[in-house]
């Protein structure tokens, strides 16, 4: 694989806060899937996310969603690879999935609003990529 295989491979596994908001707000066809604990959920969480902790997915718990549908993954950031492990999950389930970069920390830093019982409102949203 060359270098630009790479990156177009790359590409079409992860996503960033940008191109996630850009998506929700215009309404496309992406379920946002909180990969961690139920309790991290309820304290905060990406708006229009659902909660599906890493380690209960399965065919039954997630039998109710839509196979054509593109899911994209999180969880707290960096340090946490439920996201990674969540996406993994997916893609054996079947599902097409892409992974968040950075999670939630970076979904607020990058000025994002977020919901739960410690939602932050966010800010202008101005790309610097």
């Amino acid at each position: 694989m060359d270098q630009i295989d790479f990156y177009k491979t790359k590409l079409n596994y992860e996503t960033d806060s940008w191109d996630l908001g850009e998506a929700i707000n215009n309404r496309e066809s992406v379920i946002v899937i909180d990969a961690r604990a139920e309790s991290s959920y309820e304290d905060e969480h990406i708006p229009t996310a659902i909660n599906i902790p890493y380690r209960t997915m399965s065919h039954e718990t997630t039998s109710n969603l839509d196979k054509s549908k593109l899911y994209v993954t999180y969880c707290d950031g960096i340090g946490c690879n439920a996201s990674t492990k969540g996406a993994l999950k997916m893609a054996e389930l079947g599902f097409e999935v892409k992974e968040l970069l950075g999670g939630l920390d970076w979904w607020r830093k990058d000025g994002y609003e977020t919901n739960g019982m410690n939602a932050s409102e966010g800010k202008k949203i101005a790309c610097g990529c």
